[in-house]
């Protein structure tokens, strides 16, 4: 009997000591994400961006949740981390999100040819003569192309065979998961990942869908700066379809939201993760820095995931995930300046200086 209870209570400190370890680990967490904050404040500051809001999370615990400067300068709102913004093309994640559910249900198959779905064909025909970067060599002809290409940044060149980042591409990817669904991809947006993941100050707009009124008013401003290095404001992005590529508003806590429903799989299997987070291969076998709407790459030597969103003058962010760490780090503001030089072809999140503080901050 006392042998028992002598095992019960080393159990007992044996728990506590965990909980206690673990207790410092997150206040030093925190006390770190509180410096990195202030880090980021400076480069906002340094970089001319009105308004930005940030959440840092390890797993699934927010370690910090901020919003700098102002949403709307002239009224003197200011940014908190449920002010909403125009993600851009960190909507992609989300798109990718929808069709990997969509082939959870049995209800689309990522490996059916594009020139199968209705339009498809007009719309290869009427962009090829535009040529340019993103059409000159786009495989909208090829019998073998695929809404897994499309979603890859495979689609240029022999399909599977190079990346290529091309945004009207991916657009057109909300075609075939509305067509296999019938209905829109706003509302399978809104019931695939919006209301699972509970995402309340999110929603999508298109030229036949306004924005909700609540997120109109709410909407962080957009700016940029002038040719005198004025901060001045800027004409809203003017409407789009109801693509893939783009077209959510949402806050940094609601993309935080989103990311922890992704860990503790309210979204998707850990199969269909493993699917979108797995970059791809060439035929020749060199890796591809993309998934499914996703950038992969190992810049610093440990593989990292991430999207970058871009208005050109008015919005960008940066969604960035460091999984041997277990962190996420959410950017968004209402200026283009979170954005670096980069080509089409390539993936470079290491020259963000928001990325190398973070990696700075928390080192392996």
């Amino acid at each position: 009997m006392t042998h028992r209870i002598g095992r019960s209570r080393g159990w007992t400190l044996l728990l506590l000591l965990a909980a206690s370890s673990l207790s410092a680990q997150e206040a030093s967490d925190r006390a770190v994400a509180a410096r990195l904050m202030s880090r980021f404040d400076s480069i906002r500051t340094a970089l001319q961006i009105p308004g930005l809001a940030v959440v840092l999370l390890r797993d699934t615990v927010i370690l910090g949740a901020r919003g700098f400067g102002l949403a709307n300068v002239e009224q003197g709102i200011p940014v908190t981390p449920e002010t909403p913004f125009n993600i851009a093309s960190v909507a992609k994640p989300i798109g990718a999100v929808v069709a990997l559910r969509l082939v959870e249900k049995g209800v689309l198959n990522l490996d059916r040819p594009m020139q199968s779905y209705q339009g498809f064909k007009e719309f290869c025909e009427d962009v090829l003569p535009s040529g340019g970067i993103f059409f000159s060599d786009y495989a909208c002809r090829d019998s073998t192309l695929t809404l897994r290409h499309v979603l890859s940044m495979q689609a240029n060149g022999a399909p599977g065979s190079r990346f290529l980042y091309n945004p009207p591409s991916y657009s057109w990817a909300s075609r075939p998961m509305a067509e296999m669904a019938e209905t829109t991809f706003s509302e399978l947006t809104a019931r695939l990942v919006f209301g699972p993941a509970g995402m309340t100050h999110s929603g999508r707009q298109n030229r036949r869908l306004p924005l909700r009124t609540d997120l109109a008013a709410a909407l962080a401003r957009p700016y940029h700066v002038d040719s005198t290095g004025r901060v001045v404001a800027s004409a809203p992005p003017g409407p789009q379809g109801d693509g893939a590529a783009g077209g959510v508003i949402a806050s940094v806590m609601d993309l935080a939201r989103f990311d922890i429903a992704l860990t503790q799989g309210r979204l998707l299997s850990p199969q269909s993760l493993a699917t979108m987070w797995t970059p791809g291969r060439s035929p020749t076998g060199a890796t591809l820095p993309y998934g499914l709407g996703w950038f992969i790459a190992a810049p610093f030597g440990e593989t990292l995931l991430w999207h970058t969103g871009l208005w050109e003058g008015a919005y960008s962010a940066l969604y960035l995930k460091v999984p041997a760490r277990h962190l996420t780090l959410i950017l968004l503001a209402n200026s283009d300046a979170l954005q670096w030089q980069t080509r089409f072809d390539e993936a470079a999140v290491e020259r963000s200086p928001f990325a190398r503080a973070l990696l700075d901050a928390f080192p392996r």
